[in-house]
């Protein structure tokens, strides 16, 4: 196999594939560091935004990317509405209480995009997109996208972490949030910020996943396994650990069908996660949280 028919078949088709679980990875990371348990309902939350933006799409008749802001706000709005309903008087219970309700959200946000939208396959946009040639590489416009929507995010996310007050404070409450209630830090706005963060990522993951492939009702599903494994893998609790995980998960699964059938490279994910818990379970970026 020529070295660019491996580049143009499998490498970058894991490298986007991998930018859009680390995505969703980073949102996973982020709540674990904070609050300090699992998000099952994290892969339905990327298709409700997927199909928000859709939403917007066939009735605004706007272009796809336009679309995106508008289900990144609407989908952290949901996310914060989520919290304040289902999981806040759950705070001083058992955090197994709250990974088992959040597996309730998960129906619960398929139940309505199945409602509301259906169950049949969708897609942004009609018709066949062609590669453009950059020196050999044969690359679509919307995977450049999606790779540059990585890392503007992530990029803009660990600059607010690092320079900002308020990211400030959500570093001290996943470092030691019982000195940082100490210090003055409002709880209350740091989880809020938190979920906004995350469900704004997910909505980006979950549309650039349908702007790259296709719509579906359970799609986020799918998702999920892959972008926790992405989280373990990097490291739970660093964001650039899960970007990290991310593209290594993606390719993972690309490079895959060279040696099993295409029908089972979901099952890298599942292998990758298999092996980092038994043998690294701290995750290969492993230290100080955020």
């Amino acid at each position: 196999m020529e070295l660019f028919e491996l580049l143009n078949f499998y490498v970058i088709p894991g490298i986007v594939l991998g930018s859009i679980y680390a995505l969703g990875a980073v949102g996973i990371t982020l709540i674990f560091a904070i609050l300090r348990y699992a998000h099952l309902a994290h892969g339905d939350l990327a298709t409700f935004g997927a199909f928000v933006a859709l939403a917007c799409v066939t009735g605004m008749g706007i272009p796809p990317l336009a679309a995106l802001p508008i289900a990144i706000l609407v989908t952290a709005a949901i996310a914060v509405g989520i919290d304040k309903v289902f999981y806040e008087h759950l705070r001083d219970r058992p955090k197994i209480v709250t990974v088992m309700a959040s597996l309730g959200i998960a129906l619960m946000l398929r139940s309505v995009v199945q409602v509301v939208w259906g169950v049949d396959t969708q897609t942004y946009s009609r018709g066949i997109v062609r590669p453009e040639d950059y020196f050999g590489l044969r690359i679509r416009d919307r995977e450049l996208y999606t790779v540059a929507a990585l890392i503007f995010l992530v990029g803009g996310l660990q600059l607010f972490l690092t320079r900002s007050k308020w990211g400030k404070a959500m570093r001290a409450m996943s470092d030691n949030p019982n000195l940082a209630l100490l210090s003055g830090i409002d709880n209350r706005k740091v989880v809020m910020l938190t979920w906004v963060i995350a469900g704004g990522l997910c909505a980006a993951s979950g549309f650039f996943l349908g702007y790259n492939t296709e719509i579906k009702s359970m799609m986020g599903w799918h998702m999920l396994l892959p972008m926790f494994a992405a989280a373990i893998l990097g490291g739970v609790g660093r964001v650039e650990g899960a970007v990290l995980g991310g593209l290594i998960v993606g390719i993972a699964e690309e490079l895959s069908v060279l040696v099993i059938p295409s029908e089972y490279k979901a099952a890298m994910a599942f292998a990758i996660l298999l092996f980092m818990l038994l043998v690294r379970p701290t995750g290969l970026l492993k230290g100080k949280v955020l």
